[in-house]
């Protein structure tokens, strides 16, 4: 591996007018200066600054497309600059691959679990640098027993012998960032971390954060989360369209000022519209359920499942991690086999519960996990978007290119998809455009009900409120919408009845005044076992 150019430091270029103090007083300990990065038809960074103090958590945020992912990407070796530099404790340093920036002492934990899935937990923490015995070979009892020891200071029990894929995505996220601690790191760079992680995972998180703070160890925290931001970081530096809006203290900025910022909207706008962009007003549901679930059952994850869904609502399904709210949306998107249960939609019983006789009846799922489960990366937009219609823009197998970029144009202008061209590569966008294309490729099918699994997770604030507010838009014009989303402001806000679960079985229902923050905690928190054999009130007329 050639180590990464070091030489010596070069006079520093005057700051840009928002940063902040000198790195040689301030104990810079990585920096970005003048930074910018293009791609065809696309300028992701345009002379950006930045620069991290040791022992400091430092909040970077801003929209999807505003250049976070593409900052990081050049921080930790993934892209090189095509102009500006990087220093990393005073020198010089160019990055050739993200390896060579692991060796320097950047260690990164991405939101999408970047792990092997098929390599058990120890060798995944010790990927590439694995302890060896006298003989040279790998000492796996050595592996195994410090892999217990470091997953024990987070909180987690698990065999270290057990492969990743078996393991939930909120414990995978557990193993990535004690895979990223536990290197000799200057640096720990924290994309969306708390995105898959439960409650208890969360509080673990962040007093790791607080010991690699004490350590002196800085860390660059992207989150979406606004509370989680205010509540670990010191600093905080927006970007907005590849440039650099504001870099200082998050203490002494109004939250209003930050979404302000991060938006680009005058703050009086944001004052009066507030942070989310739901209406606020119930849908008017139909009489008759369009989807109609009873005794929905899987051995260890579902118990009993039974549910009805109304054209015109928005249905939330509650739950905290592991409650079985994915399990149910894959089993209603026949994506999830199941031991027992029935599956009607429009009255019509699903004789055959999979995947394409759930999308012939009209049933669309919007996965949790949108690299894994949704988008294929190395295709275009134009091609992710069509993906599931192309059955119906063929005839004798050929498949109309003229139908194909009609549908494509009328989708990405609705729901304003940011890409150079339709001919762009999925993989190139931002997460929110990402989530966009998903959308647009089941929306394109014209389904009766849609099935939305954390649809603004891991997406930035100006995209959610996208989103939020086409969810209102489709119930409104009748469509069938369940929505799953561990952000409980927007469960409450968007969903016009709740049905809570826990432990894989329906623990209650929320309606009409019942749906607010304090009666959702109430339900999750009760330990009384959910009513066996019992259909919830969901199926009743919702009015």
């Amino acid at each position: 591996m050639a180590p990464p150019e070091a030489v010596p430091q070069a006079p520093e270029p005057a700051a840009h007018p928002e940063e902040v103090t000198a790195p040689s007083a301030a104990g810079t300990v990585l920096e970005a200066r003048s930074v910018s990065k293009r791609f065809p038809g696309v300028v992701a960074l345009d002379d950006v600054s930045f620069s991290l103090r040791a022992g400091e958590t430092h909040a970077l945020v801003g929209e999807n497309g505003a250049g976070k992912s593409t900052l990081i990407k050049v921080l930790t070796g993934v892209y090189r600059p095509d102009e500006g530099e990087l220093r990393l404790s005073g020198q010089h340093v160019r990055f050739a691959r993200p390896f060579e920036a692991q060796q320097a002492g950047i260690s990164t934990i991405y939101q999408e679990v970047n792990l092997v899935p098929l390599m058990s937990v120890a060798r995944n923490i010790f990927l590439g640098r694995e302890p060896k015995n006298r003989l040279g070979l790998i000492d796996f009892s050595r592996m195994h027993r410090e892999t217990t020891e470091l997953l024990d200071g987070f909180g987690v029990r698990v065999d270290p012998r057990r492969p990743l894929h078996t393991l939930g995505i909120g414990t995978q996220q557990m193993v990535a960032l004690a895979r990223a601690v536990s290197v000799n790191a200057q640096v720990v760079i924290m994309d969306e971390p708390t995105s898959s992680l439960e409650p208890r995972e969360v509080e673990t998180l962040f007093r790791v954060i607080e010991n690699l703070r004490g350590q002196g160890i800085a860390v660059l925290y992207v989150s979406h989360r606004i509370d989680e931001l205010y509540r670990i970081c010191d600093r905080v530096t927006v970007l907005r369209d590849g440039h650099h809006i504001h870099t200082g203290d998050l203490a002494g900025l109004d939250r209003m000022q930050l979404v302000s910022m991060m938006l680009g909207r005058d703050l009086s706008e944001v004052r009066r519209t507030g942070l989310t962009s739901f209406g606020g007003e119930a849908h008017d549901a139909a009489r008759t359920p369009v989807l109609t679930a009873t005794g929905l059952t899987r051995r260890h994850q579902l118990h009993n499942i039974s549910l009805s869904l109304y054209g015109g609502e928005v249905l939330g399904l509650g739950g905290l991690l592991g409650s079985g709210r994915s399990e149910t949306a894959k089993a209603l998107a026949g994506a999830l086999s199941l031991e027992t249960g029935e599956l009607s939609v429009g009255g019509r019983k699903l004789r055959r519960l999979g995947s394409a006789g759930a999308i012939r009846a009209g049933i669309s799922l919007l996965p949790e996990d949108r690299k894994a489960e949704g988008i294929v990366p190395g295709l275009s937009v134009r091609e992710n978007i069509v993906l599931a219609a192309m059955p119906r823009l063929s005839r004798f197998g050929v498949v109309s290119r003229r139908k194909q970029d009609r549908i494509v144009d009328i989708f990405m202008k609705r729901l304003r998809i940011k890409a150079a061209s339709p001919e762009q590569k999925v993989g190139e966008l931002s997460g929110g455009n990402q989530q966009k294309v998903l959308l647009a490729r089941w929306l394109c099918l014209e389904p009766k009900v849609l099935l939305l699994d954390e649809p603004t997770r891991g997406i930035d604030v100006g995209a959610k409120a996208e989103v939020q507010s086409l969810i209102d838009d489709l119930a409104r014009e009748g469509l069938a919408v369940l929505l799953i989303s561990s952000d409980i402001e927007e469960l409450i806000e968007g969903a016009d009845r709740i049905v809570v679960l826990r432990g894989g079985s329906v623990a209650g229902e929320l309606v009409g005044d019942e749906v607010t923050e304090g009666h959702l905690l109430e339900v999750l928190a009760d330990h009384t076992p959910a009513p066996v054999g019992k259909a919830p009130a969901a199926q009743e007329d919702p009015r």
